[in-house]
């Protein structure tokens, strides 16, 4: 039976093979990569409109998505990054219940009087078409907050700059500020970014990325005024990639540090001078560490240092030494490797902090910048993960956000004297720890013996009886973990009687940099197999059943979904890939393709080519084989992985599939990666993400209707 939905387009072939070294490759859809070539324009526009069409038609979608509603609205707003800044003054973002996009907001402590700073909703009612907040940072005084701001999903951010105590915008709107990077001079009255190059006309696309530069101007500057300090591609005064990317950072006694990222791994290179170097035009660059140092993690207190590295330690140890002699190799070892994990440093006045997992919780440490200081726990109030907030090195202290699978998060303040309290800015809600939800921890065997972290959630009274929906998601990709956050729409899957699993194969990092490498390019398969055996066990513990088993990942992750429908198509009812990166031959023809080898590999070399046509999911997809049900969703702006990743492999599912279950294509004109979608935009994806699959696993009520 074919999957190629009747009455709709059928893509057409036109192959173009390519030889990698002794293998032809064949790519019968190149053409999809014209994505405004009129009939591909026109098979994407009418099989998008057909996956909504059936979408609507589940039957018990219409409910579901006002559930989700309703549990999203039931506290008062959300509440995104804090930021503190002198004089009490708290910057947040927050989304009111039955608001649409978030607004950047200023108090004066947290009983002060909240005010609205910045409205993107403003810009989408002048030109129809959803703006986001990408990032923010206000100045140390709190005097003026610089914001980027991007359309549809196209992160392609322009930073303001507005005085706080007006909201009125200061100076030209400057454009290609996409990822903020911002440092302010210690007067505020200088502002630090990161800025891509302006293409030239007829410039590969490739070249997007390259090139790009550490910018310094005065508040309220023009484009004339604009400083380049760095640029990506010059010899001097940092010898820099032309592929990697450069920042620069202000500390509060005037030091200045130049860190060095490739875009996607975890290490960097970092120097240091000062800014009344950088001033005078004479910064004498001095370096820290090398990117092979294995740094990853870096904070600067008056003249200590103190770094996180896994060279020699591959769950990490604390390295401390003082500038300006600072030597990596010969740097005291503050706290050794053990069987925990050490993650990101903050520098606050007060002490270094320091987030470390232990096993599948997260816990805080600070140590204070003092010659043999101990390293001190600070208690949690619960048991789960945090992100420490944006430094604010002026000032003590520092805020968190905690949350665990069955915690809503909340905001914490972590004071000197490492007293916690709850800052209340997150408004309580009555889902925020439903007693009926709970979640079970348990560690799979791989393929080869590894064991892998498995997150079940589930209501305490599920039957262990093989029948339960069971959706399984992970990532595996740079080194990233998935882990224990709380989801208020997840609850409305786990009220339907769902089952929630969470992996964490290699390609992650839970059990640090050893765990991230075994699934890496040439190890990458480990990653899907490992995806497979947790599945595996689902079923072999009767959670569920393959007829009832769903797997679900997004970006990196549609390597992860992918490849485990290709090597195990039998094992699920349904697929998700969202925003996938499906086609990783061709990904280095891409803008953000070439910041990806370092993760991935380069097809230019015969052991990444073999490594990236073994993980792409649209050369490994084969004729006749019996495919599950898929659903592709991806934003059609999506800067990160072109959407022809997700056309071109849905157009081979189409033609090859054996099964005769259905292939949609759920695009969002007005969507990229999904870094900035309005609510509106999440939710309706959600409810369509577990309303295909409570269908496709033929749960009952769910069944399309006419």
């Amino acid at each position: 039976m074919s999957s190629q939905p009747p009455g709709l387009p059928v893509a057409a072939v036109r192959n173009v093979p390519e030889t990698f070294f002794g293998t032809t490759v064949n790519d019968p859809y190149r053409h999809f990569e014209d994505a405004k070539a009129a009939d591909v324009a026109g098979w994407m526009k009418a099989h998008s409109e057909h996956a909504t069409a059936t979408l609507q038609r589940i039957g018990g979608r219409a409910a579901l998505r006002r559930r989700l509603e309703a549990i999203d609205a039931s506290a008062s707003a959300r509440v995104g990054e804090v930021q503190r800044r002198a004089g009490d003054l708290l910057f947040y973002q927050r989304r009111g219940a039955t608001e649409d996009q978030f607004k950047l907001c200023v108090r004066a402590g947290v009983s002060g009087t909240e005010r609205v700073l910045f409205d993107p909703e403003t810009l989408k009612k002048a030109t129809g078409t959803p703006h986001a907040i990408n990032w923010f940072s206000a100045s140390p005084d709190g005097r003026v907050v610089a914001l980027g701001v991007s359309a549809g999903g196209s992160e392609d951010a322009a930073l303001r700059v507005l005085e706080v105590a007006t909201g009125r915008q200061i100076g030209p709107i400057i454009e290609r500020v996409l990822w903020g990077g911002i440092s302010w001079s210690r007067d505020g009255r200088q502002v630090y970014f990161h800025r891509i190059q302006a293409l030239k006309k007829g410039a590969p696309a490739t070249e997007k990325y390259q090139r790009s530069m550490a910018c310094v101007m005065p508040v309220g500057g023009t484009e004339r005024s604009i400083r380049v300090l760095l640029r990506a591609g010059d010899k001097s005064p940092i010898d820099i990639p032309a592929t990697e990317f450069p920042f620069i950072e202000i500390l509060p006694d005037g030091r200045a540090i130049a860190q060095v990222q490739d875009g996607v791994s975890p290490e960097f290179s970092a120097w240091h001078s000062t800014e009344a170097a950088l001033r005078a035009g004479r910064p004498a660059w001095q370096r820290l560490f090398a990117q092979a140092d294995g740094v990853t993690s870096l904070a600067v207190i008056g003249d200590r240092v103190f770094a996180t590295t896994h060279r020699g330690a591959p769950r990490y140890k604390l390295v401390g030494g003082r500038l300006p002699g600072f030597d990596i190799a010969q740097a005291a070892t503050l706290v050794p490797e053990s069987g925990r994990v050490l993650g990101r440093l903050v520098a606050a006045a007060d002490a270094v902090y320091l987030d470390v997992r232990d096993g599948n919780v997260k816990k805080l440490f600070k140590m204070a910048p003092t010659e043999g200081a101990p390293l001190q726990e600070v208690q949690l109030p619960v048991l789960g993960s945090f992100n420490i907030g944006s430094p604010a090195p002026e000032l003590p202290g520092v805020v968190i956000d905690l949350q665990s699978w069955t915690r809503a998060r909340q905001i914490f303040s972590v004071a000197a004297d490492g007293s916690v309290a709850n800052t209340t800015l997150q408004p309580a809600g009555p889902f925020d720890a439903p007693a009926h939800i709970t979640a079970t921890e348990v560690m799979v065997k791989s393929h080869d013996g590894a064991l892998v972290p498995l997150s079940i959630l589930h209501s305490r009274n599920t039957p262990l009886d093989g029948a339960n929906p069971t959706l399984l998601y992970g990532y595996a990709s740079y080194g990233i973990t998935e882990e224990p956050f709380f989801s208020p729409s997840r609850l409305a899957w786990l009220e339907a009687g769902g089952v929630f699993a969470v992996a964490n194969p290699r390609g992650s990092a839970v059990f640090g940099k050893d765990w991230h490498l075994a699934g890496q390019k040439a190890t990458k398969p480990n990653t899907w197999r490992d995806f497979i055996a947790c599945a595996e066990y689902l079923v072999a513990q009767k959670w569920t059943r393959p007829s009832r088993l769903a797997i679900w990942g997004g970006s990196a992750g549609g390597i992860l979904v992918g490849m485990a429908m290709c090597e195990r198509p039998d094992l699920f009812a349904a697929v998700v890939p969202a925003v996938g990166a499906l086609d990783m031959v061709r990904a280095e023809t891409t803008p953000n393709g070439v910041p990806n080898i370092p993760e991935f590999g380069s097809r230019k070399t015969e052991p990444g080519f073999r490594a990236l046509l073994a993980m792409s999911t649209y050369h490994q997809i084969q004729d006749g084989v019996k495919y599950p049900a898929v659903m592709f969703t991806h934003g059609v702006n999506d800067p990160r992985v072109e959407v022809w990743n997700t056309t071109k492999t849905a157009a081979r599912l189409m033609a090859a599939s054996a099964s005769g279950k259905p292939v949609l294509v759920r695009l969002d004109y007005a969507a990229g990666h999904g870094i900035g979608d309005t609510k509106s935009q999440a939710l309706d994806e959600r409810a369509d993400v577990f309303a295909f699959v409570m269908w496709q696993t033929g749960m009952p009520g769910w069944e399309l209707v006419a």
